[in-house]
């Protein structure tokens, strides 16, 4: 998250300000792009990969991976009963997955957006945000893709939208495309890729997960011109966490050292206003104690140690937040309590803990949240009686 948390709490209407400005600014840009060349703006795109191909064949290519797949899902157990957000993905079908090889491609912003020597905007690589119209990217905000930077050879993208500050997006959303690639293009080499490696955890996911380099930083001023340039698909694009996606990651980064003796863990997200801490922590923990719980912030730990930490995990509970992505680690049947406010529900971990086997549940604060909104508060502190939480932390341990 980027946004002052004085301002957070005004994210849906800046979204809605941001969208309009896209719309606006891009109808220009776009206009004068075939003046600027190789620097203009995508002046069209695609909604999927397998169009572009057909409108530019001498340039494009799609190497195929997995098939399309239907997810279904166990019914989720939490208070208040049946929401929307966990009984609307019931079923999910996953997308197949592919990689997208362009020649002479260009790969503009920190998003990692995909645009071809045509000047075609390849929107199923390109995903933001809550964009569904491509005239909305981002992309259109700027005038121009900034300072143009040619890399020779092949170069493999792996730079997509939240991965740059965000350790459930950079493992999913960037990490994870790095399987597409295997599975779609396998024994490939690639000169450099383009992926986010400025934070501790970024480059340690990175060696752990067995990525080579050269690396190459994405910027929002700055577009990436590669000989070859090879886009995997993103199988987490609609927050789905496909089962075989889980699957690759616990694999390809396996506990080394895990406790001994099975750990209950309360996931704290500290002090800060406008983080979705949760707000009655210091009282409920005395309580959490007494039930053998350990109060743990991930961001503390390096990555392996993560890994083996929740390998270990008996049960979790935690406001929402990106430290929860490490139950992508733990054990099938651990227990996991997940804290909302009520004006933000997401599903991504709850689909992660469904592709484990976990045993889910949630809490959501009581506050009413506008109707159909469920994700307004993108910020907002959680605030749930600990009487509540304890209640259902205690049904959780049966």
């Amino acid at each position: 998250m980027t946004l002052p948390p004085a301002v957070r709490r005004w994210w849906p209407q800046l979204k809605r300000v941001h969208r309009f400005l896209t719309l606006m600014s891009g109808t220009l840009f776009r206009t004068v792009a075939p003046v600027l060349g190789s620097r203009g703006v995508a002046r069209t795109a695609t909604g999927r990969s397998i169009d572009t191909v057909a409108r530019e064949p001498g340039t494009v290519a799609l190497h195929a991976g997995g098939p399309p797949v239907a997810v279904p899902r166990r019914p989720t157990p939490g208070d208040p009963a049946g929401h929307p957000v966990f009984e609307e993905e019931r079923t999910a079908v996953v997308p197949a997955t592919f990689t997208l090889e362009v020649t002479n491609g260009r790969l503009a912003g920190d998003f990692g957006a995909t645009i071809t020597p045509g000047g075609i905007l390849d929107h199923e690589t390109s995903t933001y945000f809550g964009v569904f119209d491509w005239r909305e990217h981002p992309l259109y905000l700027r005038p121009t893709l900034g300072r143009i930077e040619r890399v020779e050879g092949s170069v493999l993208s792996l730079a997509a939208r939240g991965a740059s500050g965000n350790y459930y997006h950079f493992l999913y959303d960037a990490i994870a495309r790095y399987g597409v690639f295997e599975e779609s293009m396998p024994g490939e080499q690639v000169d450099a890729v383009v992926v986010p490696h400025g934070t501790r955890y970024q480059r340690e996911l990175l060696e752990l997960a067995g990525i080579p380099g050269p690396y190459i930083q994405p910027q929002a001023d700055r577009t990436v011109r590669a000989d070859r340039l090879l886009v995997p698909s993103n199988p987490n694009w609609a927050l789905q966490a496909p089962p075989s996606t889980v699957s690759w990651l616990r694999d390809r980064l396996p506990a080394k050292e895990p406790p001994t003796t099975p750990q209950r863990l309360y996931l704290t997200r500290g002090s800060a206003p406008q983080t979705r801490r949760y707000l009655e922590e210091e009282e409920l923990m005395p309580e959490l104690e007494r039930r053998g719980f350990v109060r743990l912030d991930p961001g503390t730990l390096s990555v392996q140690q993560q890994i083996d930490t929740f390998h270990a995990a008996e049960v979790v509970v935690a406001p929402h937040g990106a430290g929860l992505t490490n139950v992508t680690f733990s054990p099938s049947g651990v227990r996991v309590l997940e804290l909302f406010p009520s004006t933000y529900v997401h599903r991504g971990l709850w689909a992660i803990c469904q592709a484990i086997g976990a045993d889910y549940r949630y809490l959501v604060a009581t506050r009413p949240a506008r109707p159909g909104r469920h994700n307004a508060g993108i910020s907002d502190d959680v605030s749930i009686p600990p009487d509540r939480v304890l209640r259902a932390v205690d049904e959780l341990l049966g």
